[in-house]
């Protein structure tokens, strides 16, 4: 019987682990959830940041891993809720279309995501996009105007448990 129930753990718990892959729809899903609870991040990118959203209502953010090439991209819909910027959304990418003037699409490494998840020295923002550790596409001034906050949503990268396995 303990060996039964032993087997049945194993499973559980890899079945749980595997949906916990960095990058995965699941992740992306726990990150949304972590940027809600980060009242720097709602309010430090609410305001002008939020309101640059080609009045669509919403801003996305397409992550990616270079370690990866052929797994799908995730995506974070961010929203405007009474002045801050909420997560309303993470999971694979619904809006395959970015505004290069609104959105944003980064990629890294799977070395250089687990510096910005720790916030390693030499892994900061602005350090990453200017040694080209984070790969950047979108309004870069913008970004650097918010750097604080924009900062403490890539150390999110690092905070939702998961395996480096790639994702399919």
């Amino acid at each position: 019987m303990n060996i039964r129930l032993f087997i049945l753990f194993s499973l559980l718990s890899s079945a749980s682990f595997a949906e916990t892959t960095f990058m995965s729809a699941h992740w992306a899903a726990q990150t949304c959830k972590e940027w809600n609870q980060n009242t720097e991040i709602t309010n430090g990118l609410g305001g002008k940041w939020i309101k640059n959203n080609q009045n669509r209502g919403y801003k996305i953010i397409h992550l990616h891993r270079s370690d990866c090439q052929d797994s799908p991209k995730v995506e974070l819909t961010i929203n405007e809720q009474n002045g801050l910027a909420q997560c309303s959304y993470g999971g694979l990418v619904k809006h395959t279309q970015l505004s290069i003037a609104a959105d944003y699409y980064l990629y890294a490494s799977d070395e250089d995501w687990a510096c910005m998840g720790k916030a390693g020295w030499g892994c900061g923002p602005m350090g990453a996009m200017m040694t080209g550790k984070l790969m950047f596409e979108g309004p870069k001034t913008e970004a650097m105007s918010v750097m604080d906050p924009f900062e403490l949503f890539l150390k999110l990268t690092g905070k939702v448990k998961a395996s480096q396995n790639c994702p399919k």
